[in-house]
C-alpha cells in the first residue's frame, strides 16, 4: 500500500490490485460536476474519481459503491488521511460496501445528480483471466454487467441526471444500446486518441436520463500525447496531479 498524490494536498492509497490509470482522471474531468450535486460512483475501486471530485469542487456529498471489501477500506483510509491533513471536502465522500446490482438495498432511488462509471472493459472469457480475483472484477464483467450498471444508473438518478461513463471503442454499440435501453440518452461522446495518428483506444459518454433521443454533442478527439510528450489540453486536465501517467 502507497500514497500517490492527486494535486491540491489530497491523496490516495493505492495498492496493486486496487490503483488508477489516465482513464480515471480522464473520466473525473469528462464528469465536470458541479457545485452542490448529489453524485455516485459505482465501482469506486480506491476511490480517485471522489477524491479528484471533492479536489476541485464542492459537490453535496458523493456515494462510492464497491462489492469489494478492501476497496472500501482502503477509500476510508485515504478518507481520514485528507481529513487529518485539513482537506475539507473528503468528509463529503460516503463509502458504501455493496453490490450495484442491489442499489434498492441501500440507496433511495432518484435521489443522485451525477453517477459516474469506471466499467470493466472486458465480456466474461475473453482474453486472459488474471489470477488476482480484484484484478478479474476490475477488468472483466464478472461481478456486474453493463446492463446492470445502467440499469443501477437509471434507479438512482432523477428525472434530468447525467451519467458518464468510459469505455474501449470496440464496445461503443453495446454501450449506446444499453443505456437507451434503460432510458439513459447519450447526448456528449468524445473518443481519446494516444496521438493524433492512432487509432482511438478509449470513448467518454454522457447520457440523460428522460431525455429526448436526437441531438448528440460528438465533441472533438482528444489528444494525449504529441511529439513533445502531453499536449496543452492533457497538461491543463492533469493540473496539479503529476508529470508522467500509467497507461
Amino acid at each position: 500500500m502507497r500514497l500517490e498524490p492527486l494535486g491540491g494536498g489530497v491523496e490516495v492509497y493505492v495498492t496493486d490490485a486496487h490503483h488508477f490509470s489516465t482513464d480515471t482522471i480522464l473520466l473525473a474531468h469528462f464528469a465536470a460536476v458541479k457545485d452542490g450535486e448529489r453524485v455516485a460512483e459505482l465501482g469506486t475501486g480506491c476511490g480517485t474519481i471522489p477524491l479528484l471530485l471533492i479536489r476541485d469542487r464542492a459537490p453535496k456529498r458523493i456515494i462510492a459503491v464497491d462489492i469489494q471489501e478492501e476497496a472500501i477500506a482502503l477509500l476510508q483510509k485515504s478518507i481520514a488521511h485528507n481529513q487529518q491533513n485539513g482537506i475539507v471536502g473528503a468528509s463529503l465522500i460516503h463509502p458504501v460496501l455493496g453490490d450495484i446490482k442491489d442499489t434498492d438495498a441501500y440507496l433511495k432511488a432518484g435521489e443522485t445528480d451525477l453517477v459516474i462509471c469506471n466499467p470493466p472493459y472486458k465480456l466474461p472469457g475473453s482474453g486472459i483471466t488474471n489470477p488476482d480475483r480484484s484484478k478479474v472484477i476490475a477488468r472483466h464483467e464478472t461481478a456486474c454487467t453493463l446492463e446492470d450498471i445502467c440499469r443501477a444508473a437509471r434507479r438512482l438518478l432523477r428525472f434530468g441526471g447525467r451519467f458518464v461513463i468510459c469505455q474501449r471503442p470496440e464496445r461503443l454499440t453495446d454501450v449506446l444500446t444499453a443505456l437507451r435501453e434503460h432510458d439513459l440518452e447519450p447526448k456528449r461522446l468524445r473518443m481519446v486518441q494516444g496521438r493524433a495518428d492512432k487509432a482511438p483506444k478509449l470513448f467518454l459518454c454522457e447520457a440523460k436520463r428522460g431525455a429526448r433521443p436526437g441531438y448528440m454533442d460528438v465533441l472533438p478527439a482528444l489528444i494525449v500525447e504529441d511529439a513533445s510528450g502531453f499536449t496543452d489540453e492533457m497538461k491543463q486536465i492533469y493540473g496539479s496531479y503529476k508529470e508522467g501517467y500509467d497507461e
